[in-house]
């Protein structure tokens, strides 16, 4: 089973990888910039497994740099809680 099969464990898996990066030292910024490019690729290359990927999948493929940005950032600080 893939952590793209459910929602609730993408959700732990990013949570888990996001204090990892802060474990490292990472910035904010560097991790903000970081959930960019995966959302990027993810709604490029990864067919959703989920309705909340594909909600997510289609609000990016509308969105424009500034939106993207501001999805990923959404989405890091809804795994920091």
């Amino acid at each position: 089973m893939s952590v793209l099969d459910n929602f609730g464990q993408w959700k732990d898996f990013l949570s888990n990888r996001l204090q990892h990066a802060q474990s490292q030292g990472m910035d904010q910024s560097s991790i903000s910039n970081l959930a960019t490019e995966i959302g990027g690729y993810l709604a490029s290359h990864v067919e959703p497994k989920n309705p909340e990927e594909k909600v997510l999948q289609e609000l990016w493929q509308v969105a424009d740099d500034q939106e993207k940005h501001a999805i990923a950032n959404m989405m890091v600080k809804l795994v920091q809680k």
